[in-house]
Protein backbone atom coordinates (compact mmCIF):
# COMPACT_ATOMS: atom_id res chain seq x y z
CA UNK A 1 0.00 0.00 0.00
CA UNK A 2 2.87 2.19 1.04
CA UNK A 3 4.23 1.61 -2.82
CA UNK A 4 1.10 2.76 -3.96
CA UNK A 5 0.67 6.10 -2.12
CA UNK A 6 4.13 7.21 -3.69
CA UNK A 7 3.15 6.69 -6.75
CA UNK A 8 0.10 8.74 -6.63
CA UNK A 9 1.45 11.53 -4.45
CA UNK A 10 1.39 14.80 -5.99
CA UNK A 11 4.34 15.24 -8.38
CA UNK A 12 4.95 18.89 -10.27
CA UNK A 13 8.31 19.86 -12.18
CA UNK A 14 8.98 22.78 -14.24
CA UNK A 15 11.88 22.81 -17.15
CA UNK A 16 12.58 25.40 -19.81
CA UNK A 17 10.68 24.47 -22.69
CA UNK A 18 10.09 25.94 -26.66
CA UNK A 19 7.39 25.25 -28.57
CA UNK A 20 8.04 24.31 -32.56
CA UNK A 21 5.45 24.56 -35.37
CA UNK A 22 5.44 21.80 -37.95
CA UNK A 23 2.51 20.71 -40.05
CA UNK A 24 1.72 18.35 -38.20
CA UNK A 25 0.79 20.87 -35.21
CA UNK A 26 2.26 22.41 -32.85
CA UNK A 27 4.84 20.61 -30.31
CA UNK A 28 7.71 21.34 -27.65
CA UNK A 29 11.03 20.95 -27.37
CA UNK A 30 12.82 20.68 -23.99
CA UNK A 31 15.38 19.46 -21.54
CA UNK A 32 14.35 16.76 -19.04
CA UNK A 33 17.17 15.15 -16.57
CA UNK A 34 17.28 11.14 -16.76
CA UNK A 35 16.08 10.81 -13.13
CA UNK A 36 12.67 12.50 -13.96
CA UNK A 37 11.95 11.12 -17.47
CA UNK A 38 12.54 7.05 -15.69
CA UNK A 39 10.28 8.46 -13.26
CA UNK A 40 7.46 9.75 -15.60
CA UNK A 41 7.10 7.49 -18.44
CA UNK A 42 5.96 4.50 -19.31
CA UNK A 43 5.53 2.26 -22.94
CA UNK A 44 2.54 1.38 -24.63
CA UNK A 45 3.36 -1.91 -26.41
CA UNK A 46 1.52 -3.30 -29.09
CA UNK A 47 -0.58 -6.35 -27.93
CA UNK A 48 -3.21 -8.63 -28.88
CA UNK A 49 -6.64 -8.81 -26.20
CA UNK A 50 -9.32 -10.80 -27.09
CA UNK A 51 -12.15 -9.69 -25.92
CA UNK A 52 -14.58 -13.17 -27.04
CA UNK A 53 -13.66 -15.67 -29.12
CA UNK A 54 -14.83 -14.06 -31.90
CA UNK A 55 -12.94 -10.64 -31.93
CA UNK A 56 -9.38 -9.71 -31.18
CA UNK A 57 -8.38 -6.24 -30.20
CA UNK A 58 -5.15 -5.13 -31.25
CA UNK A 59 -3.70 -2.39 -28.59
CA UNK A 60 -0.46 -0.06 -28.07
CA UNK A 61 2.00 1.21 -30.32
CA UNK A 62 5.45 0.38 -29.39
CA UNK A 63 8.08 -2.77 -29.89
CA UNK A 64 8.19 -5.06 -26.98
CA UNK A 65 11.23 -4.54 -24.77
CA UNK A 66 14.38 -6.04 -25.78
CA UNK A 67 16.53 -6.72 -22.50
CA UNK A 68 19.33 -7.36 -24.69
CA UNK A 69 19.32 -3.93 -26.18
CA UNK A 70 18.62 -2.21 -22.26
CA UNK A 71 21.77 -4.11 -21.20
CA UNK A 72 23.99 -2.64 -23.90
CA UNK A 73 22.65 1.20 -23.90
CA UNK A 74 22.93 0.57 -20.08
CA UNK A 75 27.01 -0.16 -20.49
CA UNK A 76 27.16 2.86 -22.52
CA UNK A 77 25.42 5.19 -21.03
CA UNK A 78 27.89 4.37 -17.87
CA UNK A 79 30.70 5.18 -20.75
CA UNK A 80 33.05 8.79 -20.34
CA UNK A 81 31.75 9.85 -23.64
CA UNK A 82 27.90 8.58 -23.71
CA UNK A 83 25.47 11.04 -25.48
CA UNK A 84 22.34 10.62 -26.88
CA UNK A 85 22.26 13.71 -29.44
CA UNK A 86 18.41 12.78 -30.93
CA UNK A 87 15.02 13.50 -29.04
CA UNK A 88 12.65 11.25 -27.03
CA UNK A 89 9.66 11.59 -28.77
CA UNK A 90 6.77 11.50 -25.64
CA UNK A 91 2.70 12.15 -25.90
CA UNK A 92 1.10 13.78 -22.61
CA UNK A 93 -2.58 14.27 -21.99
CA UNK A 94 -3.22 17.91 -21.46
CA UNK A 95 -4.70 17.91 -18.54
CA UNK A 96 -1.23 17.19 -17.37
CA UNK A 97 0.58 20.02 -19.31
CA UNK A 98 0.86 23.54 -18.42
CA UNK A 99 2.66 25.53 -21.01
CA UNK A 100 3.88 29.37 -20.29
CA UNK A 101 4.70 30.84 -22.98
CA UNK A 102 5.64 33.93 -22.11
CA UNK A 103 8.22 32.37 -19.96
CA UNK A 104 9.06 29.49 -22.41
CA UNK A 105 8.30 26.83 -19.42
CA UNK A 106 6.52 23.90 -19.48
CA UNK A 107 5.01 22.50 -16.40
CA UNK A 108 4.11 18.46 -16.11
CA UNK A 109 2.05 17.25 -13.04
CA UNK A 110 0.27 14.28 -12.21
CA UNK A 111 -2.78 15.57 -10.69
CA UNK A 112 -5.23 17.97 -12.17
CA UNK A 113 -7.44 21.13 -11.52
CA UNK A 114 -11.08 19.87 -10.24
CA UNK A 115 -12.87 21.58 -12.65
CA UNK A 116 -10.56 19.01 -15.47
CA UNK A 117 -12.51 16.55 -14.56
CA UNK A 118 -9.28 14.35 -14.83
CA UNK A 119 -7.73 11.78 -12.30
CA UNK A 120 -4.77 11.96 -10.73
CA UNK A 121 -2.10 9.48 -12.32
CA UNK A 122 0.78 7.68 -10.71
CA UNK A 123 4.14 9.43 -11.91
CA UNK A 124 4.80 6.59 -13.90
CA UNK A 125 1.95 7.21 -15.99
CA UNK A 126 2.39 11.03 -17.01
CA UNK A 127 4.06 10.45 -20.44
CA UNK A 128 3.47 7.90 -22.78
CA UNK A 129 7.01 7.36 -25.15
CA UNK A 130 6.59 7.18 -28.75
CA UNK A 131 10.18 6.64 -29.35
CA UNK A 132 13.00 6.05 -27.01
CA UNK A 133 11.79 3.61 -25.00
CA UNK A 134 15.02 1.74 -25.15
CA UNK A 135 16.95 4.89 -24.06
CA UNK A 136 15.20 5.53 -20.95
CA UNK A 137 14.91 1.72 -20.10
CA UNK A 138 18.98 2.14 -19.98
CA UNK A 139 19.10 5.41 -18.46
CA UNK A 140 17.88 3.78 -15.28
CA UNK A 141 21.13 1.51 -15.04
CA UNK A 142 22.95 5.12 -15.36
CA UNK A 143 25.49 5.33 -12.16
CA UNK A 144 26.59 9.06 -12.93
CA UNK A 145 25.87 12.08 -11.16
CA UNK A 146 23.57 14.15 -13.93
CA UNK A 147 22.48 13.06 -17.63
CA UNK A 148 20.11 15.80 -19.54
CA UNK A 149 18.17 14.16 -22.11
CA UNK A 150 16.45 16.57 -25.23
CA UNK A 151 12.48 15.57 -25.45
CA UNK A 152 9.86 15.89 -28.43
CA UNK A 153 6.57 16.52 -26.44
CA UNK A 154 3.24 16.44 -28.25
CA UNK A 155 0.31 17.76 -26.25
CA UNK A 156 -3.24 16.19 -26.55
CA UNK A 157 -2.08 13.82 -29.66
CA UNK A 158 -4.73 11.49 -30.89
CA UNK A 159 -4.05 7.64 -30.82
CA UNK A 160 -3.58 7.62 -34.89
CA UNK A 161 -1.21 10.14 -34.85
CA UNK A 162 0.87 8.74 -32.31
CA UNK A 163 1.10 5.69 -34.20
CA UNK A 164 2.21 7.44 -37.60
CA UNK A 165 4.90 9.44 -35.49
CA UNK A 166 6.04 5.71 -34.50
CA UNK A 167 6.06 4.26 -37.55
CA UNK A 168 7.65 7.24 -39.53
CA UNK A 169 10.28 7.73 -36.87
CA UNK A 170 11.52 3.76 -37.10
CA UNK A 171 10.55 3.67 -41.37
CA UNK A 172 12.59 6.45 -42.00
CA UNK A 173 16.18 5.52 -39.70
CA UNK A 174 17.90 4.18 -42.30
CA UNK A 175 20.81 1.77 -40.38
CA UNK A 176 23.87 3.02 -40.13
CA UNK A 177 26.40 0.50 -42.31
CA UNK A 178 28.54 -1.62 -39.68
CA UNK A 179 31.49 -0.91 -41.99
CA UNK A 180 31.47 3.06 -42.01
CA UNK A 181 30.69 2.68 -38.14
CA UNK A 182 34.53 0.83 -37.74
CA UNK A 183 36.06 3.35 -40.27
CA UNK A 184 34.80 6.38 -38.27
CA UNK A 185 37.69 4.95 -35.66
CA UNK A 186 40.22 6.36 -37.68
CA UNK A 187 39.37 9.47 -36.20
CA UNK A 188 39.53 8.32 -32.74
CA UNK A 189 42.84 9.69 -30.81
CA UNK A 190 42.01 7.20 -28.38
CA UNK A 191 43.54 3.66 -28.33
CA UNK A 192 40.37 1.18 -28.17
CA UNK A 193 39.88 -2.69 -29.74
CA UNK A 194 37.83 -1.33 -32.63
CA UNK A 195 40.58 1.12 -33.94
CA UNK A 196 43.27 -1.40 -33.64
CA UNK A 197 41.28 -4.04 -35.91
CA UNK A 198 40.55 -0.99 -38.27
CA UNK A 199 43.81 -0.24 -38.61
CA UNK A 200 44.40 -3.98 -39.37
CA UNK A 201 42.42 -4.46 -41.81
CA UNK A 202 43.17 -1.18 -43.65
CA UNK A 203 46.63 -2.07 -43.26
CA UNK A 204 46.15 -5.52 -45.02
CA UNK A 205 43.54 -4.43 -47.74
CA UNK A 206 46.20 -1.81 -48.70
CA UNK A 207 49.76 -3.90 -48.75
CA UNK A 208 50.31 -5.06 -51.98
CA UNK A 209 51.50 -8.96 -51.00
CA UNK A 210 49.02 -8.88 -48.62
CA UNK A 211 46.69 -12.02 -48.99
CA UNK A 212 43.66 -9.35 -48.22
CA UNK A 213 44.93 -6.62 -51.00
CA UNK A 214 41.94 -4.90 -52.58
CA UNK A 215 39.50 -7.75 -51.13
CA UNK A 216 37.59 -5.13 -48.03
CA UNK A 217 35.41 -3.02 -48.78
CA UNK A 218 35.49 -0.93 -46.40
CA UNK A 219 33.07 1.22 -46.47
CA UNK A 220 30.33 -2.13 -46.71
CA UNK A 221 29.99 -1.39 -50.38
CA UNK A 222 31.57 -2.10 -53.32
CA UNK A 223 33.95 0.40 -54.91
CA UNK A 224 32.84 1.29 -58.48
CA UNK A 225 35.28 -0.67 -60.84
CA UNK A 226 36.96 -3.14 -58.09
CA UNK A 227 35.79 -6.65 -58.52
CA UNK A 228 37.96 -8.02 -56.08
CA UNK A 229 36.21 -7.00 -52.90
CA UNK A 230 34.60 -9.99 -51.29
CA UNK A 231 34.50 -9.15 -47.82
CA UNK A 232 33.29 -6.06 -45.97
CA UNK A 233 35.61 -4.28 -42.69
CA UNK A 234 32.61 -5.05 -40.63
CA UNK A 235 32.91 -8.74 -41.34
CA UNK A 236 36.56 -8.73 -40.84
CA UNK A 237 36.80 -6.80 -38.02
CA UNK A 238 34.05 -8.48 -36.35
CA UNK A 239 35.61 -11.55 -36.75
CA UNK A 240 38.73 -10.47 -35.77
CA UNK A 241 38.13 -8.62 -32.43
CA UNK A 242 36.71 -11.26 -30.18
CA UNK A 243 40.31 -12.53 -30.03
CA UNK A 244 41.23 -8.98 -28.60
CA UNK A 245 38.46 -8.55 -26.09
CA UNK A 246 34.72 -9.77 -24.71
CA UNK A 247 34.15 -6.50 -23.98
CA UNK A 248 34.83 -3.54 -26.67
CA UNK A 249 32.81 -0.95 -25.29
CA UNK A 250 34.45 -1.93 -21.96
CA UNK A 251 38.13 -1.54 -23.19
CA UNK A 252 37.36 1.94 -24.91
CA UNK A 253 35.92 3.25 -22.14
CA UNK A 254 39.41 2.46 -19.66
CA UNK A 255 41.60 4.10 -23.02
CA UNK A 256 39.12 7.20 -22.54
CA UNK A 257 39.87 7.83 -19.19
CA UNK A 258 43.52 7.14 -20.08
CA UNK A 259 43.58 3.65 -18.14
CA UNK A 260 44.34 0.60 -19.22
CA UNK A 261 42.03 -2.95 -19.38
CA UNK A 262 43.50 -5.52 -17.63
CA UNK A 263 44.51 -9.22 -19.19
CA UNK A 264 42.37 -12.37 -17.24
CA UNK A 265 44.66 -15.17 -17.39
CA UNK A 266 41.57 -17.38 -17.50
CA UNK A 267 40.18 -16.46 -20.64
CA UNK A 268 43.91 -16.97 -22.56
CA UNK A 269 43.11 -19.97 -24.80
CA UNK A 270 39.70 -17.52 -25.65
CA UNK A 271 41.31 -14.12 -26.36
CA UNK A 272 43.82 -15.58 -28.53
CA UNK A 273 45.69 -12.10 -29.34
CA UNK A 274 44.27 -10.48 -25.83
CA UNK A 275 48.33 -10.36 -24.48
CA UNK A 276 49.47 -8.88 -28.00
CA UNK A 277 46.72 -6.05 -27.99
CA UNK A 278 47.34 -4.81 -24.12
CA UNK A 279 50.92 -4.44 -24.87
CA UNK A 280 49.93 -2.91 -28.05
CA UNK A 281 51.94 -5.07 -30.70
CA UNK A 282 48.86 -4.44 -33.18
CA UNK A 283 51.43 -4.85 -35.77
CA UNK A 284 52.32 -8.60 -34.89
CA UNK A 285 48.77 -9.40 -34.87
CA UNK A 286 48.13 -8.20 -38.30
CA UNK A 287 51.46 -10.44 -39.45
CA UNK A 288 50.00 -13.58 -37.60
CA UNK A 289 46.52 -12.75 -39.28
CA UNK A 290 48.60 -12.27 -42.72
CA UNK A 291 50.70 -15.56 -42.49
CA UNK A 292 47.54 -17.36 -41.63
CA UNK A 293 45.85 -16.02 -44.64
CA UNK A 294 48.80 -16.24 -47.07
CA UNK A 295 48.97 -19.92 -46.21
CA UNK A 296 45.69 -20.35 -47.22
CA UNK A 297 45.98 -18.44 -50.75
CA UNK A 298 49.20 -21.02 -50.98
CA UNK A 299 47.09 -24.15 -50.36
CA UNK A 300 43.66 -22.93 -51.86
CA UNK A 301 45.39 -20.89 -54.62
CA UNK A 302 42.17 -20.63 -56.59
CA UNK A 303 39.71 -20.44 -53.93
CA UNK A 304 41.49 -17.67 -52.41
CA UNK A 305 43.32 -15.50 -55.10
CA UNK A 306 45.55 -13.48 -54.61
CA UNK A 307 45.25 -10.03 -56.44
CA UNK A 308 47.65 -7.52 -57.58
CA UNK A 309 47.68 -4.25 -59.38
CA UNK A 310 47.45 -6.44 -62.90
CA UNK A 311 44.31 -7.96 -62.30
CA UNK A 312 41.66 -7.85 -64.39
CA UNK A 313 38.31 -6.30 -64.02
CA UNK A 314 36.44 -9.73 -63.48
CA UNK A 315 37.21 -13.27 -61.71
CA UNK A 316 38.38 -15.87 -63.89
CA UNK A 317 35.65 -18.19 -64.55
CA UNK A 318 37.03 -20.56 -62.13
CA UNK A 319 36.66 -18.84 -59.10
CA UNK A 320 33.46 -17.54 -59.48
CA UNK A 321 31.13 -19.42 -57.01
CA UNK A 322 33.55 -20.73 -54.82
CA UNK A 323 32.61 -19.46 -50.99
CA UNK A 324 36.63 -19.17 -49.32
CA UNK A 325 37.43 -15.53 -49.79
CA UNK A 326 33.46 -14.43 -49.03
CA UNK A 327 31.86 -14.34 -45.80
CA UNK A 328 30.90 -17.91 -44.41
CA UNK A 329 34.75 -19.36 -45.56
CA UNK A 330 36.35 -16.09 -43.98
CA UNK A 331 34.12 -16.80 -41.19
CA UNK A 332 35.03 -20.21 -40.91
CA UNK A 333 38.24 -19.50 -41.25
CA UNK A 334 38.94 -17.08 -38.78
CA UNK A 335 36.72 -19.79 -36.15
CA UNK A 336 39.48 -22.26 -37.27
CA UNK A 337 42.62 -19.66 -36.68
CA UNK A 338 42.22 -20.14 -32.68
CA UNK A 339 42.64 -23.95 -32.33
CA UNK A 340 45.13 -23.79 -34.98
CA UNK A 341 46.75 -20.91 -33.18
CA UNK A 342 46.45 -22.81 -29.78
CA UNK A 343 48.35 -25.91 -31.01
CA UNK A 344 51.28 -24.24 -32.60
CA UNK A 345 51.73 -21.58 -29.94
CA UNK A 346 54.70 -23.34 -28.22
CA UNK A 347 56.57 -21.92 -31.75
CA UNK A 348 56.28 -18.73 -30.95
CA UNK A 349 53.67 -15.72 -30.64
CA UNK A 350 54.09 -14.68 -34.23
CA UNK A 351 53.40 -18.10 -36.36
CA UNK A 352 55.18 -18.31 -40.15
CA UNK A 353 53.05 -19.38 -43.30
CA UNK A 354 54.86 -22.56 -42.78
CA UNK A 355 53.56 -23.16 -39.49
CA UNK A 356 50.38 -22.79 -40.49
CA UNK A 357 50.40 -24.71 -44.01
CA UNK A 358 51.68 -27.52 -41.71
CA UNK A 359 48.17 -28.07 -40.06
CA UNK A 360 46.18 -26.48 -43.48
CA UNK A 361 47.96 -29.38 -46.15
CA UNK A 362 45.92 -31.82 -43.83
CA UNK A 363 42.85 -30.68 -44.77
CA UNK A 364 41.45 -33.37 -47.60
CA UNK A 365 39.51 -30.65 -49.96
CA UNK A 366 40.26 -29.19 -53.40
CA UNK A 367 39.73 -25.99 -54.55
CA UNK A 368 36.41 -26.72 -56.48
CA UNK A 369 35.01 -28.20 -52.85
CA UNK A 370 34.66 -24.67 -52.14
CA UNK A 371 31.88 -24.11 -53.56
CA UNK A 372 27.75 -23.44 -52.45
CA UNK A 373 26.49 -27.16 -53.25
CA UNK A 374 28.77 -28.09 -50.17
CA UNK A 375 28.91 -25.15 -48.29
CA UNK A 376 25.49 -23.65 -48.62
CA UNK A 377 25.35 -19.64 -47.63
CA UNK A 378 24.50 -18.58 -44.26
CA UNK A 379 25.74 -19.94 -40.48
CA UNK A 380 25.34 -23.96 -41.56
CA UNK A 381 27.25 -23.62 -44.86
CA UNK A 382 30.24 -21.96 -42.39
CA UNK A 383 29.29 -24.25 -39.70
CA UNK A 384 30.19 -27.17 -41.71
CA UNK A 385 33.63 -25.95 -43.29
CA UNK A 386 34.62 -25.10 -40.01
CA UNK A 387 34.01 -28.51 -38.83
CA UNK A 388 35.36 -30.09 -41.96
CA UNK A 389 38.18 -28.39 -40.93
CA UNK A 390 38.69 -29.98 -37.27
CA UNK A 391 37.90 -33.29 -38.66
CA UNK A 392 40.38 -33.23 -41.28
CA UNK A 393 43.38 -31.47 -39.28
CA UNK A 394 43.20 -33.65 -36.13
CA UNK A 395 42.00 -30.86 -33.82
CA UNK A 396 38.50 -31.49 -33.27
CA UNK A 397 39.03 -33.86 -30.18
CA UNK A 398 41.76 -31.12 -28.87
CA UNK A 399 39.95 -28.02 -29.36
CA UNK A 400 36.41 -28.81 -28.92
Amino acid sequence: MRQQSILTEKFSESFPCLKVRQPIGDFFIATISAKTLCQITYSDVRRMEQEDRQFEQYLGIQRPLSTSRVKEIGQYVNTVDACFPTAIILAIDGRYVEYIESENRMILRNFTDEDEGGENLECTRIAQVLDGQHRIAGLQLFGGRQFDVNVSIFVDMDVESQAYVFSTVNLAQTKVNKSLVYDLFELSKARSPQKTCHQIAVALNTYRKSPFYSKIKRLGTATQGKFTETLTQATFVEALICYLTDDKVHDRDLYRRHKKPKMDESKGNKLIFRSLFLQERDLEIADIVSNYFSAVAERWPSAWPMTDENDGPERPAEMKGLVLDKTNGFRALMRFLKPVYLSLRWKGEVLSKNDFLAILNKINLRDEDFNTNRFSPGSSGESGLYKTFMVDSGLEEKYK
